[in-house]
């Protein structure tokens, strides 16, 4: 019998430098998506340079020496201050009843012309229209009675002058006593008849205060204008004076639309380039590309300690039915050329840079401006004066041209990239 087969177990061994399947598939992804994740950051990285600029809004900066009035507008000559405020009427009234009542007829609406004198609105009057009737009942039976009293004074007198005579012709037919009573009871008539003359006066003078208490219930106009809004309705109660509750005060108000200005708050530091007579150059938020002609009528001789303000009055001289009241607007105020005696040389005018105020920043006490230049942020101090008409003058530190960052950036930083918004 044979010996069975011995089994060859040399080449039974473990390879332990080659893994398993699975564990390379597993490592083939784990290489692949750690070469994504480096692609994708470094597409990240590349693109943030490129294109991380932040959009900003930016002004272009230029001078206003020698500036023409633009638009059809403003004369010539440089601006010298520019201010902002508001259009009213310099003749503008909250037209009320001189006594309370309730509104019976309100006879005008917004945008209604009225002439001085027209009746804009009348209250419930029927009491005050019997009184004025009675009054005149009074009155015309005060003059009655006058009329009666007068003639029995004449009778007296007649009498009087009868006795007298009688006397002076036969003594014997008529006393004395009776020439004496009979002088007494005329002089009595008189009495009577002053007196009643009294009672007449009085009753006249009731009726002209029933009169007047009636010709108030009548609101009329103090002066020639356009009714701008209305205050009341029919039926409410008005009164010279609001006492709360449901009582109102004016009935309309109302405006001389001849007498539109323009009322504008400067700031201190630049009242001295601002004189009565001044041209200047007006133009409203409502229309921005279109500029009106004004003058300064008024510098107002006070200041706001508050607000380090001057109020000045300017007068529009292009009249124009576009212009309403309250509308906001922006005034340049000119500052015409100096002239020149012959031969001599033109006065060379130094250049005034104004820039809108948020253009300035303030920085460790300075003033700064950014500029932006080739894409990038630049820091640079400047001289500013102080706000005016939310602009604010260059003294130095600028030339005209740069662009300065207005907004789009809270806190620049230098050579931050930025990119202009379209």
């Amino acid at each position: 019998m044979s010996a069975p087969p011995v089994a060859d177990l040399s080449k039974l061994r473990i390879n332990r430098d080659d893994p398993p399947p699975a564990v390379k598939r597993a490592l083939g992804r784990v290489l692949w998506l750690a070469a994504a994740a480096v692609l994708v950051f470094a597409v990240v990285i590349l693109v943030a340079r490129r294109g991380g600029a932040v959009p900003v809004q930016v002004v272009t900066v230029s001078t206003t020496t020698g500036g023409t009035g633009a638009g059809g507008g403003g004369g010539s000559g440089s601006v010298a201050v520019v201010a902002n405020g508001y259009v009213v009427a310099r003749t503008k009234a909250a037209v009320s009843a001189k006594i309370p009542g309730r509104l019976a007829v309100l006879s005008v609406s917004e945008g209604s012309a009225v002439q001085k004198g027209d009746i804009i609105a009348r209250l419930d009057n029927a009491d005050y229209a019997a009184a004025v009737g009675q009054a005149e009942a009074q009155l015309a039976s005060a003059k009655a009675t006058l009329i009666e009293t007068q003639s029995d004074r004449d009778q007296l007198k007649r009498e009087f002058a009868r006795v007298r005579d009688i006397r002076a012709q036969n003594p014997n037919l008529v006393s004395q006593q009776e020439v004496e009573n009979a002088e007494s009871k005329v002089q009595q008539g008189d009495a009577r008849v002053d007196a009643q003359q009294a009672r007449v006066d009085a009753a006249a003078a009731g009726l002209r205060v029933a009169q007047a208490n009636l010709e108030n219930t009548y609101i009329r106009a103090p002066f020639s204008g356009t009714v701008l809004r209305k205050e009341a309705e029919v039926g409410e109660v008005v009164a010279p004076s609001v006492g709360g509750g449901l009582t109102r005060g004016a009935v309309v108000t109302m405006a001389d639309l001849a007498t539109l200005e323009v009322e504008v708050d400067v700031n201190e530091a630049y009242i001295a380039r601002i004189q009565s007579g001044q041209q200047a150059r007006i133009t409203l938020d409502a229309y921005p590309d279109t500029a009106f002609r004004g003058t300064v009528r008024q510098v107002v001789p006070t200041a706001d300690r508050q607000r380090a303000t001057v109020q000045v009055k300017v007068a529009i001289v292009d009249r124009d039915p576009r212009i309403l009241t309250e509308m906001g607007a922006k005034v340049e105020f000119l500052q015409a050329a100096r002239p020149v005696a012959a031969g001599a040389a033109q006065p060379v005018e130094r250049a005034r840079i104004m820039v809108p105020a948020e253009a300035v920043r303030t920085a460790n006490g300075r003033d700064v401006v950014w500029i932006v230049r080739d894409g990038r942020l630049q820091s640079r101090d400047v001289d500013a004066g102080p706000v005016s008409g939310n602009f604010r003058e260059i003294r130095s530190g600028l030339s005209g041209g740069e662009q300065l960052l207005v907004a789009g950036v809270e806190t620049p930083k230098q050579g931050q990239r930025v990119k202009l918004s379209p």
